[in-house]
Protein backbone atom coordinates (compact mmCIF):
# COMPACT_ATOMS: atom_id res chain seq x y z
CA UNK A 1 0.00 0.00 0.00
CA UNK A 2 1.16 3.53 -0.87
CA UNK A 3 3.24 5.47 2.18
CA UNK A 4 0.44 8.03 2.20
CA UNK A 5 -2.47 5.00 3.25
CA UNK A 6 -2.55 5.92 6.79
CA UNK A 7 -2.51 9.63 7.02
CA UNK A 8 -5.87 8.99 4.65
CA UNK A 9 -7.10 6.96 6.10
CA UNK A 10 -6.98 9.27 9.27
CA UNK A 11 -8.01 12.18 7.17
CA UNK A 12 -11.30 9.82 6.08
CA UNK A 13 -11.85 8.95 9.59
CA UNK A 14 -11.38 12.38 11.12
CA UNK A 15 -13.91 13.95 8.16
CA UNK A 16 -16.38 11.18 8.90
CA UNK A 17 -16.46 12.26 12.96
CA UNK A 18 -17.37 16.31 11.32
CA UNK A 19 -19.87 14.34 9.19
CA UNK A 20 -21.55 12.98 11.99
CA UNK A 21 -21.16 15.79 14.57
CA UNK A 22 -22.23 18.33 12.06
CA UNK A 23 -25.37 16.26 11.41
CA UNK A 24 -26.42 15.71 15.65
CA UNK A 25 -25.31 19.37 15.82
CA UNK A 26 -28.13 20.40 12.68
CA UNK A 27 -30.68 17.96 14.06
CA UNK A 28 -30.36 19.57 17.91
CA UNK A 29 -30.20 23.21 16.42
CA UNK A 30 -33.57 21.94 14.26
CA UNK A 31 -35.27 20.53 17.06
CA UNK A 32 -34.49 23.95 19.48
CA UNK A 33 -35.01 26.04 16.20
CA UNK A 34 -32.02 27.37 16.66
CA UNK A 35 -30.61 30.69 14.26
CA UNK A 36 -28.06 28.70 14.40
CA UNK A 37 -29.15 26.85 11.34
CA UNK A 38 -29.01 30.00 9.64
CA UNK A 39 -25.31 30.83 9.68
CA UNK A 40 -23.71 30.89 6.42
CA UNK A 41 -20.85 28.60 7.63
CA UNK A 42 -23.18 25.86 8.99
CA UNK A 43 -25.05 25.82 5.35
CA UNK A 44 -21.19 25.01 3.63
CA UNK A 45 -18.91 23.38 6.01
CA UNK A 46 -21.03 19.92 5.33
CA UNK A 47 -20.99 20.22 1.83
CA UNK A 48 -17.40 20.75 1.93
CA UNK A 49 -16.94 18.27 4.61
CA UNK A 50 -18.98 15.11 2.97
CA UNK A 51 -17.22 16.56 -0.53
CA UNK A 52 -13.22 15.51 1.29
CA UNK A 53 -14.84 12.21 2.65
CA UNK A 54 -16.46 11.30 -0.63
CA UNK A 55 -12.32 11.72 -2.22
CA UNK A 56 -10.40 10.28 0.77
CA UNK A 57 -13.33 7.25 0.43
CA UNK A 58 -12.47 6.92 -3.78
CA UNK A 59 -8.84 6.68 -2.83
CA UNK A 60 -8.60 4.39 0.03
CA UNK A 61 -10.53 2.03 -2.70
CA UNK A 62 -7.96 2.58 -5.08
CA UNK A 63 -5.35 1.83 -2.98
CA UNK A 64 -6.71 -0.76 -1.43
CA UNK A 65 -8.40 -2.79 -4.23
CA UNK A 66 -11.17 -3.51 -2.33
CA UNK A 67 -14.18 -2.72 -4.58
CA UNK A 68 -17.76 -2.77 -4.18
CA UNK A 69 -19.76 -5.63 -5.97
CA UNK A 70 -16.85 -7.80 -5.48
CA UNK A 71 -16.22 -11.17 -3.22
CA UNK A 72 -13.55 -8.87 -1.54
CA UNK A 73 -15.63 -5.83 -1.25
CA UNK A 74 -18.76 -7.46 0.04
CA UNK A 75 -18.67 -5.30 3.10
CA UNK A 76 -17.59 -2.16 1.03
CA UNK A 77 -20.93 -3.03 -0.66
CA UNK A 78 -23.21 -2.70 2.61
CA UNK A 79 -20.68 0.07 3.26
CA UNK A 80 -22.36 1.56 0.28
CA UNK A 81 -26.20 1.05 0.44
CA UNK A 82 -25.77 2.01 4.06
CA UNK A 83 -24.15 5.27 3.44
CA UNK A 84 -27.53 6.16 0.70
CA UNK A 85 -29.69 5.20 3.08
CA UNK A 86 -28.00 7.72 6.07
CA UNK A 87 -28.11 10.57 3.44
CA UNK A 88 -31.60 9.65 2.46
CA UNK A 89 -32.70 9.45 6.44
CA UNK A 90 -30.72 12.88 6.69
CA UNK A 91 -32.68 14.73 4.28
CA UNK A 92 -35.70 13.22 5.81
CA UNK A 93 -34.68 14.17 9.75
CA UNK A 94 -33.26 17.48 8.11
CA UNK A 95 -34.65 18.42 5.53
CA UNK A 96 -36.92 21.77 4.82
CA UNK A 97 -40.00 20.49 3.83
CA UNK A 98 -42.34 20.05 6.56
CA UNK A 99 -42.68 17.20 8.76
CA UNK A 100 -43.84 15.99 11.63
CA UNK A 101 -41.52 15.79 14.68
CA UNK A 102 -41.88 12.00 15.07
CA UNK A 103 -41.00 11.33 11.37
CA UNK A 104 -37.80 13.28 11.56
CA UNK A 105 -37.11 11.46 15.07
CA UNK A 106 -37.68 8.02 13.57
CA UNK A 107 -35.39 9.10 11.08
CA UNK A 108 -32.89 10.94 12.81
CA UNK A 109 -32.36 7.45 15.04
CA UNK A 110 -32.54 5.13 12.19
CA UNK A 111 -29.39 7.59 10.41
CA UNK A 112 -27.60 6.95 13.38
CA UNK A 113 -28.29 2.83 13.24
CA UNK A 114 -27.10 3.20 9.86
CA UNK A 115 -23.87 5.13 11.05
CA UNK A 116 -23.39 2.18 13.35
CA UNK A 117 -23.26 -0.54 10.59
CA UNK A 118 -21.13 1.88 8.71
CA UNK A 119 -19.02 2.19 11.25
CA UNK A 120 -18.89 -1.83 11.67
CA UNK A 121 -18.38 -2.83 8.83
CA UNK A 122 -15.48 -0.48 8.28
CA UNK A 123 -13.97 -1.67 11.62
CA UNK A 124 -14.49 -5.08 11.03
CA UNK A 125 -14.44 -5.75 7.18
CA UNK A 126 -17.06 -8.56 7.60
CA UNK A 127 -20.47 -8.55 5.74
CA UNK A 128 -23.20 -8.16 7.91
CA UNK A 129 -25.97 -9.21 5.20
CA UNK A 130 -23.65 -11.25 3.01
CA UNK A 131 -24.23 -9.05 -0.14
CA UNK A 132 -21.92 -10.05 -3.04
Amino acid sequence: MATWYLPLKHFHLLTVCITVLMFVLRFWWLQRQSAMLQRRWVRIVPHINDTLLLLSGVLLVTITHFYPFSPQGSWLTEKLFGVIIYIALGFIALGRRPRAQKVRWIAFIVALVAVYAIVRLATTKMPLLGFV
